[in-house]
């Protein structure tokens, strides 16, 4: 496909942003699976249902620390009147009682311990007394009582996880306590991060003249990481046809999606969307979006091609709508937002226009919603000002104040009054 140039004759009309999120997901299916060990499982997406290979525990073991016996031979013990039982041995973790406990016997046994054959109940440490070889049980226990059964946690056989799980600390847990070493999951996705501008320089560098310092690669390379991404840095490229080309050419053999940040709008050095048009396919190029109108969707060698706005703000709104849906995807993950939600009124109102989607930066004052902007692409300072953003879809005008509003958090955690 040719891209018609239209640079310096602005966007004739830009596609609806839902809709383009649409054309673009529907053709992503993850990637293929891989095999890692426990160690690295946490945070990842099972390629496949796990169940359990063994009982946990696997055999039966006390629940309480205090003295082995038959529950039975318990029964009518009081404080006025004990049973009295012949201490034989002991029991600890890792270390079974060398035979089976007779009638009228008893061990001393610790929490976790493997109950001895014969045994079927645990008297707690507090409701006996030791004397000797004499153990005086108070307390009268009924058979199964302080005992963790065999297969009591998980039965072999279990179904533990289904496909699709992203793994939690406690997940891995428990497939280690099933004795598993190694999990097959989908493999994370590679990430090319190309970001284009004469204007910029690369972090840390000394100001020169009227540049600027490159900020979207350390943003987008937390973004991608939090979505599950394995990002991989080019240099910063400069506004040039055969240099971009190079780079996407490199990336469409290495990386498993694409991101390019700046020179993606309608600019006279905006060479981005015109190469992936010649290089491949251009799905989408300007959506219905305030901000990140200038985003562009495409493909080249089979891989999703997502054109980020270079402006600080648009380029993370256009990650989040688009870039972070595609890269969870391909890992497996939920396109749904990873943000927590709050309901809340809001302060002031929100105007917006029919047939675009806006992306308001709010924050949260006294349990209002109190709008910050939706425009002002180049001021990075809003977001940071934020404690999230509020969607206004295209069929809507906008919300009057005191109506409540569905809130976006950006922190994963969030204080008692907003929840």
């Amino acid at each position: 496909m040719t891209l018609e140039d239209v640079r310096m004759r602005g966007f004739r009309r830009r596609r609806d942003a839902p809709e383009a999120r649409q054309l673009l997901l529907e053709r992503i299916e993850p990637l293929a699976s891989e095999e890692i060990s426990l160690w690295e499982a946490s945070g990842r997406v099972l390629a496949q249902d796990v169940t359990s290979p063994r009982d946990v525990p696997y055999f039966d073991r006390a629940a309480m620390d205090g003295y082995a016996v038959r529950g039975e031979e318990t029964f009518g013990a009081s404080n006025y009147s004990p049973i009295t039982f012949r201490l034989v041995g002991e029991a600890l973790p890792g270390r079974a009682f060398s035979r089976a406990l007779l009638p009228g016997e008893t061990v001393r046994i610790m929490t976790g311990a493997p109950l001895p054959p014969g045994a079927d109940a645990v008297v707690r440490a507090e409701w006996a007394m030791e004397q000797g070889t004499l153990v005086h049980v108070l307390e009268a226990v009924p058979p199964g009582k302080y005992v963790s059964r065999r297969g009591e946690d998980v039965a072999a056989g279990t179904l533990l996880f289904s496909r699709g799980r992203k793994l939690r600390p406690q997940d891995v847990a428990l497939l280690a306590a099933v004795n598993l070493s190694h999990v097959r999951v989908i493999r994370r996705p590679r990430v090319a991060l190309i970001i284009t501008g004469d204007e910029l320089l690369p972090l840390g560098s000394p100001l020169n003249d009227y540049r600027i310092i490159d900020c979207n690669s350390v943003m987008l390379d937390a973004l991608i990481r939090r979505d599950g991404g394995i990002p991989s840095h080019m240099e910063l490229v400069a506004d040039q046809r055969e240099a971009i080309r190079r780079h996407l050419e490199e990336a469409s053999r290495s990386a498993d999606i694409i991101l390019i940040s700046g020179g993606s709008s309608v600019g006279r050095e905006d060479y981005a969307p015109l190469l992936v048009a010649e290089m491949g396919e251009l799905l989408v190029h300007g959506v219905a979006m305030r901000p990140s109108s200038p985003t562009g969707l495409g493909w080249i060698a089979g891989r999703p091609v997502i054109l980020l706005p270079g402006n600080p703000v648009s380029c993370l709104c256009a990650y989040d709508y688009f870039a972070g849906p595609a890269i969870r995807r391909l890992g497996g993950l939920s396109t749904d937002w990873p943000y927590l939600q709050v309901t809340l009124p809001l302060a002031a109102k929100i105007a917006s226009e029919l047939g675009r989607l806006d992306y308001v930066r709010v924050r949260l004052r006294e349990n209002m919603v109190e709008p910050i902007a939706a425009s002002g692409a180049s001021i990075l300072s809003t977001t940071t000002q934020a404690d999230g953003f509020v969607l206004v879809p295209p069929d809507c005008e906008g919300y009057s104040a005191g109506q409540k509003v569905s809130v976006y958090l950006y922190d994963q955690y969030v204080s008692a009054p907003y929840r």
